[in-house]
């Protein structure tokens, strides 16, 4: 299918932030990567991407900008950058990478590294850690830029994450990196306690066992087990969804434990989960803590489980 090009006027500019502006263009809401196209101001002339929301896609209610045509023509690249990301597409850029700092130990020494399927297990498992210095890892298999990630800000704001990296072609976190197996060491060298892996919010999925982008945890998990980290399966659990498929035991978590090449740790106590979780704006699917507690409640129990393994 091809792009879903149209022009437009920016007639709202309703948040910014750091990667991340939401607007609204011909008083349709649209999401703009500053990084990638620039300055955004009311009244620019742009080019939006229409298809997810023509579709319908559930997490995908906007535009996203493509093309500044005001302010975001020959843009200048990141000065010393030269690996690219999204390469031969029409978003390529160069960043500058972690790895080209030198080659890490590739050694986890029994770091615990939580591995979660869908992003919204993100902010229970940081609640669980809290007082620890976590870095989070986004994966390909939703969301590629980190910036649309409002969990990631309120988490970085509350102190519960350290630092973010993002990987493969995701983009915008606070180090690039090429593969999961050198974010992991990123992680482990700059200190930190724990590692958390997730993917970006929404996910690739096809109803399929093995066509979704859950499957990032597995990919997680025997990066761990490789460098000798301990990886901790974060359940997916629900008493809510209507989907056969997602209740109790998704398949999407039985798809991870299936396919893990090696021993992995599942937490299963979950005691304190909400006062932990007070204050965090927790969503899954439209469902909040109180319509479907089971979920995260089970992604609280993974990080409790990381916990333990440190002592």
């Amino acid at each position: 299918m091809p792009l879903s090009l149209r022009r437009g006027t920016v007639t709202a500019v309703l948040e910014r932030h750091e990667g991340l502006v939401r607007a609204e263009v011909d008083g349709d809401p649209c999401v703009a990567y500053p990084e990638l196209t620039g300055p955004l101001a009311l009244g620019d002339e742009v080019v939006v991407n229409t298809q997810a929301r023509s579709l319908g896609l559930g997490s995908g209610g906007f535009d996203v900008l493509y093309l500044n045509l005001t302010r975001g023509l020959e843009l200048d690249p990141v000065p010393g950058a030269h690996v690219v990301k999204l390469p031969y597409t029409p978003a390529q850029l160069a960043l500058p990478y972690w790895e080209e700092s030198g080659e890490a130990p590739a050694a986890l020494d029994a770091m615990p590294v939580v591995c979660c399927s869908v992003h919204s297990q993100l902010a229970p498992v940081c609640a669980a850690l809290e007082g620890l210095m976590v870095a989070y890892l986004q994966l390909q298999g939703g969301a590629l830029p980190l910036a649309l990630s409002d969990t990631v800000r309120e988490l970085k704001s509350r102190g519960l994450l350290a630092a973010t990296a993002s990987v493969g072609a995701c983009f915008g976190g606070d180090v690039e990196c090429v593969t999961t197996w050198s974010a992991l060491a990123w992680a482990k060298t700059s200190g930190h306690d724990v590692a958390v892996c997730a993917i970006g919010p929404g996910i690739v999925g096809t109803a399929s066992r093995l066509g979704h982008g859950g499957l990032a945890a597995v990919i997680a998990a025997n990066a761990a087990l490789a460098l000798g980290g301990r990886p901790v399966v974060a359940a997916r659990i629900s008493e809510a969804d209507e989907r056969e498929r997602h209740q109790g035991v998704s398949h999407h978590t039985q798809a991870v434990l299936d396919l893990v090449l090696g021993e992995v740790v599942v937490g299963e106590e979950a005691d304190g989960w909400r006062e932990a979780c007070t204050g965090l704006s927790l969503s899954h699917m439209g469902r909040g803590p109180d319509e479907d507690p089971a979920f995260f409640a089970a992604a609280y129990a993974a990080g409790v489980a990381a916990r333990k393994l440190l002592a």
